[in-house]
């Protein structure tokens, strides 16, 4: 690690912090609005940026990549099949939450059923957040960190110890944009940082394409081609981490709830200025879902070709790195790497602490407290969430082989349950509270009996399709026999104007056959 380096990295970071605070030092952060959503002033490209770079960080870059690297490009169903999902949310969801005027998605669900199952899913979101989402960001970022930087030689010290310093540098940094700085400050220099991901992104495998054909670009895609030509086929088979027929059964509804219901993802565009910026951004997000392969499996497919099988997976990445940047990118690509780890971090801090201020402290402790009081307690508790993620994160390091599929699993405790309930109770006017909650006590204790105790040999994706048929089911024969005294009816509380994009259908239709012709390309009917 040279000084170039170390500069550049330092340059592009205070680069990033030093505009971000310029474009937000005027912002109102001591109301609800302006701390946790922004001021609802948000435009389509920060929206985007926003979205990308919350759900991109090293947990995506190191996790999908060590699976490009063990498996094949079949894993890209988590990255190409959001963007159906991003196109239904643009569709059908964003609008009604807009309509609801929500600031958090447990919101609704005491609108649409009651108080109970609100305090519920915030628990389950927080569960998620605190235990299988803060910790893995910090641990992901300080391995890619540690592999680009060479950290534990710079120091002295064993990789366990460099672990315990990454986690605590890019935790200490995330958790003073995110609590100091509010959601405004999170989605700008997210912005930046996304222009800076997408083009280090793409860089990596261009180059390393570049470096696998010895000067040749095309010569380096062959290599692959002629060497692994399994690893381009996008139909997994049943041994794949992501079987071809999970994509329109669990899939599509884990998919459905990250990107329509996870409050971290959704905060940013509820923060819209209109409905209309809102859509043209959650589309924008869309689109460059479908670029993720390039950048987040590729790589680990070359990492294969070029340094052969017997590495550890999560190693793959950042030896790619090293081996084929330039030294005078490596700052850049560490600062664009920093950038994505502290945004996917601050993110869920911020998102957290949303839920605890709005869902727990107020309604419990104080409910009259005047809005600059739960900002104020509010950045108290992102604190001790912050300090609680950086210790738990560096014990991630014993965690085997399958780092990413190992969270997508766990993931699965609450994200589809709480997307049941959801997409119920927007489709139906009478069924009642009661079978929410029974709905989120079959499926979590199902899934987790299927997970922990019998193995069903039934993939986890599948199972949670199943659960989500026969959890909706039993939502509506309770909803039959036993229906609300009351017809449900969304109310009209937009706090924005709600005039919907004009080309949001075209857009969406575009982006969805899109998706489908690169399927049919990396297929054995297509260029493979």
């Amino acid at each position: 690690m040279n000084l170039f380096t170390v500069g550049s990295f330092l340059f592009f970071t205070s680069f990033v912090a030093v505009i971000s605070y310029f474009l937000t030092r005027k912002e109102k952060l001591d109301t609800q609005d302006g701390y946790f959503l922004g001021g609802r002033n948000l435009g389509a490209w920060v929206i985007a940026g926003s979205l990308m770079l919350t759900n991109l960080s090293t947990e995506q870059l190191v996790g999908l990549n060590a699976q490009g690297y063990s498996d094949t490009i079949a894993v890209m169903g988590w990255e190409v099949g959001a963007a159906i999902s991003l196109v239904i949310v643009a569709f059908f969801l964003l609008p009604r939450y807009l309509k609801g005027g929500i600031t958090t998605i447990p919101d609704f669900l005491e609108e649409r059923y009651d108080f109970g199952t609100k305090q519920i899913v915030t628990i389950l979101f927080l569960f998620g957040y605190v235990f299988n989402l803060l910790p893995p960001i910090l641990y992901s970022g300080a391995v890619a960190l540690n592999g680009v930087f060479n950290i534990p030689e710079v120091l002295g010290i064993g990789r366990t110890a460099s672990i315990w310093v990454t986690v605590f540098g890019i935790g200490t940094i995330g958790a003073i944009y995110a609590i100091f700085g509010g959601l405004k400050a999170v989605a700008v220099s997210d912005t930046i940082n996304g222009v800076g991901l997408l083009i280090g992104g793409l860089m990596i495998p261009i180059i390393g394409l570049f470096a696998l054909g010895d000067g040749s670009f095309t010569n380096g895609f062959q290599i692959i081609v002629e060497n692994s030509p399994e690893k381009l086929n996008s139909v997994g088979d049943s041994s794949s981490p992501v079987p071809f027929g999970t994509m329109f059964t669990g899939m599509l509804l884990v998919n459905l709830f990250y990107w329509g219901t996870a409050q971290h993802i959704m905060q940013r565009a509820i923060s819209a200025k209109n409905l209309k910026e809102g859509q043209k951004g959650v589309l924008i997000a869309a689109f460059l879902k479908l670029l993720g392969p390039v950048f987040l499996i590729l790589p680990g497919i070359i990492a294969y070709n070029m340094f052969g099988p017997g590495i550890e997976p999560t190693d793959a990445y950042p030896m790619l790195v090293q081996e084929v940047l330039p030294k005078p990118l490596v700052g850049f690509f560490a600062a664009v790497l920093f950038g994505a780890i502290l945004s996917s971090f601050n993110s869920a801090l911020n998102s957290s602490v949303t839920l605890i201020a709005l869902n727990i402290y107020k309604p419990y402790f104080n409910p009259n407290a005047p809005d600059h009081v739960v900002v104020r307690k509010g950045k108290y508790v992102g604190i001790v969430l912050a300090l609680f993620a950086m210790c738990i994160a560096p014990l991630i390091d014993k965690v085997p082989q399958g780092f990413f599929q190992y969270l997508q699993i766990v993931n699965g405790f609450y994200n589809v349950p709480i997307f049941t309930i959801l997409i119920v109770g927007y489709l139906t006017k009478r069924v009642p509270a009661i079978a929410a909650k029974v709905s989120l006590f079959v499926f979590i204790s199902v899934y987790a009996t299927t997970q922990l105790i019998w193995d069903t040999g039934v993939h986890f994706l599948h199972i949670l399709g199943i659960l989500f048929v026969v959890c909706t089911t039993m939502m509506l024969i309770i909803g039959r026999i036993a229906p609300r005294d009351t017809a449900y009816i969304l109310e009209e509380k937009a706090k924005v104007d709600m005039t919907p994009w004009k080309l949001v259908y075209p857009v969406g239709i575009g982006i969805t056959a899109a998706m489908i012709l690169i399927y049919v390309l990396l297929s054995p009917v297509g260029i493979i």
